[in-house]
């Protein structure tokens, strides 16, 4: 009995020894599953930094880290934006462009950039970094319900990209390793991250401009979402677009038969034929292209496709480590020296002169720009700028100021300013707050102005999409991308501003990011004040007798309003006596709207903005002799063919590639109003007359 005991209790010590020796394995087990998914994440991020160190990745194995919803912590929530965190997030160009087709040359791959700065709101906000949050993205449906989950079997890319960038990914997967999403519920690490900019980086996405119906869309969304790292827990998010277009209209002047591929092209060159492209206009212009290079150069392209441009022609967008030109692009000229300093000679390549004008004569604004860059359709300048009627030619110059003919220019790099054209407040400008014009019309190579006042910069020697602003945030994060500056003609572009401040426009709410536990302040974003918030209206009396400048800077000298101080939404204010001032967004708000004006004493009844009314019918006029029966009248219809012709082709072009396409009537009038690029002088056109002109283009 005593034996048998004895061997009871070692049954039962050896079964609590078996016990922990599981448990301790199971927890070794989840202890090494954790430090692979680790180790995952950090192989992940290693890999995308790579393209920093060389633009040829070799290794582009797929993470299955960032395959689904990330799984830190206590899991994930749905997502809601949390009333304590605000997700910034915006495309760093706002326009990436691709090849249609890539067996016969390359100009640019499928590589969309996105940046995300996370912010936890306070009266002192705090930008995030990597140890506090993750930010992924993710495919999301449109107001239109067009999606964009995969860019498999919607281009050749794949197909061709070995030969052309000397790697291999799979297809959705770019030249960085990141991916598409795949399907709607997937979501993609944001795996770089920069702590000099505070912001996150997704970059290479190789989306299309095809959704995944078939049809063309060249503003895809996707959701940036912000999580909690420690606990999984999401904060917020915010919906942006993915700007993209395969729009290029080579097509006009390198199909065969056209300006480029004539019979007389083939003469002047000594070419045999020319392509038919088998049939497919798309190989047919690109074919003619190399076999026209080939002749004027003695190359051999047409032999040796798929053909990257790149190799040859150095373009910085290409060189992701910066290394500047090497090998066969040494000594030749730049891919856009080559592109636009042909384009933008005459036919016989010298400089243009009164009668032969250029083969894309600039004249033609941004309906030069859009023969190669996207495009009629697509048309990447949407922003305010491009709806207060200026052309590309406004910031850039045109074609051979842009190939540095007359002064050296390295694209992407050399770019016009922001203060070049807002040149200072209302107290210190060089004579207008704004000019339409980022350079002096007299300097032949279009370099930007250089103004001394700094109040609307960019950072020191860096591009506005790299700058940062108000509490460390990128200036793209509050007025948008580049070439769609908010507020937007595409409805897809303007949702972030929505959803982040409740109406479109730059975000100038300083509820987005500080609550409303914001003091009154002059110190916000370029020196303004607490926006759209009863206490500045009832305290800031104080800040005028302290220091009448700050005021007047934006309000003007006279405190009557200026183009500074116009409301960006509809406004209600309410003076002392609690009268409620309804303002109309666009109002230049000025002192006398609410009290006395302290610099001339008056006080005005508020400003309103005028509304274009709809063109109403002709009436009849009432015959002079009431006896008689009024006759009905036919009312002349303005000629907007010839109205167009007569007013605007000097400046737009021919109106059969006039670079204000799609132009409405509302938006020519408010370029009178403002007198945009000199519009002020066309403010004898009646309402019937601007219509009859907006009804043609």
């Amino acid at each position: 009995m005593k034996k048998a005991r004895i061997m009871l209790i070692v049954a039962v010590i050896l079964m609590i020894v078996f016990s922990l020796s599981q448990a301790w394995a199971d927890r070794g087990k989840e202890k090494h599953q954790r430090h692979h998914n680790d180790r995952e994440l950090k192989i992940q991020k290693a890999k995308h930094k790579r393209h920093k160190e060389s633009f040829v990745i070799k290794d582009t194995q797929d993470d299955d880290r960032d395959g689904d919803e990330p799984q830190t912590g206590g899991g994930i929530n749905q997502p809601i934006t949390g009333p304590g965190f605000q997700v910034l997030a915006f495309n760093d160009l706002g326009m990436h462009c691709y090849d249609k087709d890539y067996s016969v040359f390359s100009i640019l791959p499928p590589f969309n950039v996105i940046h995300a700065q996370v912010v936890k709101k306070g009266a002192e906000p705090e930008v995030l970094d990597d140890s506090q949050v993750e930010v992924y993205y993710s495919a999301v449906e449109d107001t239109k319900g067009s999606i964009n989950t995969t860019s498999a079997g919607k281009t050749n890319f794949w197909d061709y990209v070995y030969e052309l960038f000397g790697v291999s990914p799979s297809p959705d997967e770019g030249l960085t390793g990141n991916r598409m999403p795949g399907d709607r519920k997937t979501w993609r690490i944001f795996a770089e991250y920069n702590p000099d900019k505070k912001w996150f980086t997704a970059s290479g996405i190789p989306i299309t401009a095809t959704d995944d119906s078939g049809a063309k869309n060249h503003y895809p969304m996707m959701r940036i979402t912000a999580v909690d790292k420690s606990t999984g827990q999401v904060l917020a998010y915010t919906d942006i677009v993915l700007p993209v277009s395969d729009e290029m209209h080579c097509s006009d002047c390198h199909s065969t038969g056209c300006m480029a591929a004539n019979q007389s092209t083939a003469k002047r060159y000594s070419i045999g034929a020319w392509s038919d492209g088998g049939g497919d206009p798309e190989i047919e212009y690109r074919e003619n292209i190399l076999i026209l290079h080939d002749a004027k150069h003695g190359t051999n392209l047409l032999g040796s496709t798929p053909v990257l441009c790149a190799s040859c022609h150095y373009s910085p967008a290409l060189d992701l480590a910066g290394k500047g030109p090497q090998g066969p692009q040494v000594g030749l000229p730049l891919l856009s020296e080559a592109i636009h300093g042909r384009h933008g000679r005459t036919i016989n390549d010298e400089l243009p002169s009164n009668p032969e004008d250029a083969i894309i004569p600039d004249t033609a604004g941004t309906g030069a720009c859009y023969y190669c860059h996207p495009g009629s359709s697509t048309k990447c300048l949407r922003g305010v700028m491009a709806e207060a009627g200026l052309d590309c030619q406004n910031c850039h110059g045109g074609m051979l100021q842009v190939a540095g003919e007359f002064s050296q220019r390295m694209p992407w790099v050399d770019e016009p300013k922001c203060q070049s054209c807002h040149t200072g407040d209302a107290v210190k400008n060089n004579g207008v707050i704004r000019e339409t014009v980022a350079y002096d019309s007299s300097d032949p190579a279009a370099l930007p102005r250089q103004n001394p006042w700094s109040r609307f910069a960019e950072n020191n020697d860096t591009l506005y999409r790299d700058s940062l602003g108000h509490g460390g945030l990128a200036c793209e994060a509050c007025h948008g991308s580049t070439h769609a500056i908010w507020p937007s003609r595409e409805p897809n572009d303007n949702v972030s501003a929505t959803e982040i401040q409740g109406h479109q426009g730059v975000i100038i709410e300083c509820s987005a990011c500080h609550g409303n536990n914001l003091a009154p302040t002059t110190d916000g974003p370029h020196g303004m004040h607490n926006v759209n918030d009863p206490v500045w209206n009832k305290e800031h009396g104080d800040f005028y007798e302290q220091n009448a400048r700050t005021c007047k800077s934006c309000h003007g000298q006279n405190l009557q309003g200026t183009e500074l101080s116009e409301t960006h939404d509809d406004r209600v204010l309410f003076d002392k006596r609690g009268n409620r001032i309804k303002l109309s967004k666009g109002t230049q708000v000025s002192c006398s709207i609410c009290h006395e004006n302290p610099e001339t004493g008056t006080m005005n009844a508020p400003p309103t903005v005028p509304v274009q009314s709809p063109t109403q019918p002709s009436q009849p006029t009432q015959p002079s002799n009431p006896s008689q029966p009024m006759q009905p009248t036919t009312p002349t219809q303005p000629d907007g063919v010839a109205l167009y012709t007569q007013n605007c082709s000097g400046c737009h072009g021919p109106l059969a590639r006039s670079s204000k396409r799609g132009a409405t009537a509302s938006q020519i009038q408010n370029a009178i109003n403002k007198n945009f690029g000199g519009m002020g002088r066309f403010k004898s056109l009646t309402t019937a007359e601007i219509n009859a002109i907006a009804s043609v283009l």
